[in-house]
């Protein structure tokens, strides 16, 4: 969609052995076994989607999370793409992997399910929505949001969630002149920030579990992405918070983490 060249990057655990390899053979050459394999794998692995002289592929050794943001970093690669799990237990986990790369890695992360798991979907995006906390790095995904959005030619809407409880009980007069005075402030926020970055959107506004109203938005809306920021790591706690978990894990579609 982006008119990229794919780089295929794969890491092998050297380390991992068995005793009984071990009784036969020195660690060392079990390593370089290890090794060749992998590359043999990696070399052989999608020749007909991904050809070799097209794509290239790197190989690395190590942990897993810590070789691919640095390969990213070093490389200048500007995205990396990669499946939320490894297993079939997605709802309960994140896979650690996964989690580890969008704490450490600083360019965008685009997660979506595990493709033995589900039928992917066609390339052809047309509706993407940009969910927008009203912190200060909200002008920055925004922006983001647009150039990626307009590069493959997707139609982009923005979202705010309101944390309260939609199921919650009817409100009084003063309490609803609140709700509406907090929707109202945002709306203006929202407004702003589209000005700032010169794009049109339609707003969105829900209430509700944060988490949970960016998934449902994304289902109702019929979202083919949800674009999502992560905390600059200027702040000096990493990028990773139970939102960005939560959102990753659970989305119905691939998620954009900027």
């Amino acid at each position: 969609m982006f008119g990229s060249q794919v780089t295929l990057v794969h890491v092998c655990d050297l380390a991992s052995r068995n005793g009984f390899e071990l009784y036969l053979r020195p660690p060392q050459e079990i390593a370089e076994e290890h090794w060749s394999i992998a590359r043999t794998k990696l070399d052989s692995f999608l020749e007909s989607e991904f050809r070799v002289d097209e794509c290239p592929r790197i190989l690395r050794s190590g942990e897993a999370a810590a070789e691919i943001a640095d390969v990213a970093r070093t490389g200048k690669f500007d995205l990396i793409v990669m499946p939320t799990h490894a297993g079939r237990f997605r709802q309960m986990l994140l896979g650690s992997t996964t989690a580890k790369v969008l704490n450490d890695a600083d360019c965008m992360v685009m997660t979506t399910r595990h493709s033995e798991t589900i039928m992917p979907s066609p390339l052809e995006h047309r509706e993407w929505i940009c969910a927008i906390g009203l912190s200060e790095d909200s002008e920055r995904v925004l922006r983001l949001a647009s150039r990626a959005a307009a590069q493959v030619g997707a139609k982009l809407s923005v979202i705010h969630a309101i944390n309260g409880s939609p199921a919650a009980p009817p409100l009084s007069g003063d309490e609803e002149q609140i709700e509406s005075a907090e929707k109202q402030k945002a709306r203006r926020r929202l407004n702003d920030l589209l000005g700032a970055v010169g794009l049109q959107a339609a707003i969105h506004i829900a209430i509700g579990p944060v988490k949970q109203a960016l998934v449902d938005a994304a289902r109702r809306l019929g979202a083919d992405a949800l674009i999502i920021g992560r905390t600059p790591r200027s702040s000096g706690s990493g990028r990773m918070r139970d939102l960005t978990y939560g959102v990753v894990r659970d989305s119905p579609v691939p998620v954009l983490s900027v």
